[in-house]
């Protein structure tokens, strides 16, 4: 029997192509013959990692293709031909409604993405969701075979790698640093981030804001918050990094005082755990799959008014008692995120699926 992980696109360095990885590596331990098989496959990755789904041939009706639904692609609609057991692990699409001010392509991809979750609901057997909100988008969705939940499985031992030294010493100057990691993207409110930092820095001049991530395709939104920043004062104190090297993320949650989230739509947000791991504490705006991330743990916020969240930041940073009572909360947390358990939850979910 083979169990076989099928997605639009391999990536280098995201959440899904790492948790793919990851979910190879764990399956092959469980004795199974397995492969990753991509319409599109970033060249970054060493050659071994996947194949190109012109070669997924030959499978039986007793293997098994994990598919990953996470964006509008055509590969979707397509997922008939393989006659084999069928598993979607459920990622989550953002709402095209954020994207229409900004993009008509991400619009009508995301537009697209949905047409094929609800396409997929009669013809998969079982789906596994990154959180507890994905579950119930799917169940809202009409979704009536089994669904569970299954977190991201994330390699913190990667994380364990030396920092990028330039930025470690040009930044450690002892500004209070707030960073947020993620796309540049409508969905994530960076915006509201920057609302809030410019009323944090009234309180506190001596402190900065990084915004880290790729804002490729978003290109629109991207030159909106730079305007934006520049209008309130703000260019020499809101860092964009762009798409950088994973040694320079390190870097800046190394670096990190805060980690500030106003996002509005996530299915998982792996920052969040990447956040908890190093020690920074989380002030996060309650949406979406927020809650079931920080699972108790982090400040988590009812209302995004700029003026109450640089309060909350202020206070977090002041008081020494209170972040640590918010730390030992994450490190707790993060304990439910560790690379054993969530494999183990997947073996067991995977082996009750074949025993069916």
């Amino acid at each position: 029997m083979r169990v076989i992980q099928l997605l639009p696109t391999m990536s280098f360095g995201d959440a899904i192509g790492n948790d793919t990885i990851a979910l190879k590596g764990a399956i092959a331990a469980m004795g199974y013959d397995t492969d990753i098989y991509a319409e599109n496959i970033d060249k970054r990755l060493p050659a071994d990692t996947a194949k190109n789904i012109d070669k997924l041939k030959g499978l039986k009706p007793d293997d098994i293709l994990i598919y990953h639904k996470s964006t509008g692609t055509e590969l979707t609609f397509k997922l008939e031909q393989y006659k084999c057991r069928k598993i979607m692990v459920y990622h989550n699409i953002t709402p095209p409604e954020f994207f229409r001010p900004y993009s008509t392509a991400a619009t009508s991809l995301t537009e697209y993405g949905y047409k094929g979750v609800d396409y997929l609901k009669d013809k998969v057997e079982y789906c596994l969701a990154d959180s507890a909100y994905n579950k119930a988008e799917l169940v809202r969705m009409g979704y009536v075979c089994p669904i569970d939940v299954r977190p991201i499985l994330i390699k913190f031992e990667d994380y364990k790698q030396a920092p990028d030294k330039a930025l470690m010493k040009k930044y450690d100057d002892g500004k209070k640093n707030l960073i947020f990691v993620g796309r540049i993207a409508p969905n994530k409110k960076q915006e509201n981030v920057i609302r809030a930092f410019y009323q944090y820095k009234r309180l506190n001049p001596d402190s900065r804001l990084i915004l880290v991530g790729s804002y490729t395709g978003m290109e629109n939104y991207y030159q909106r918050l730079v305007k934006y920043t520049a209008a309130l004062g703000l260019s020499d104190d809101v860092i964009f990094t762009g798409h950088i090297k994973f040694s320079e993320i390190l870097a800046w949650y190394s670096l990190a005082d805060a980690f500030v989230c106003m996002s509005e739509h996530e299915g998982f947000c792996v920052p969040l755990a990447e956040a908890m791991f190093f020690n920074v504490p989380i002030i996060a705006y309650d949406t979406s799959a927020i809650s079931d991330t920080l699972g108790g743990c982090g400040v988590l916020l009812d209302d995004n008014d700029p003026i109450f969240v640089s309060r909350v930041i202020d206070r977090v940073l002041k008081d020494e008692p209170l972040r640590e009572q918010i730390l030992a909360g994450q490190r707790k947390r993060l304990e439910d995120f560790s690379y054993d358990r969530i494999r183990d939850i997947f073996e067991k979910q995977l082996k009750g699926f074949i025993g069916r």
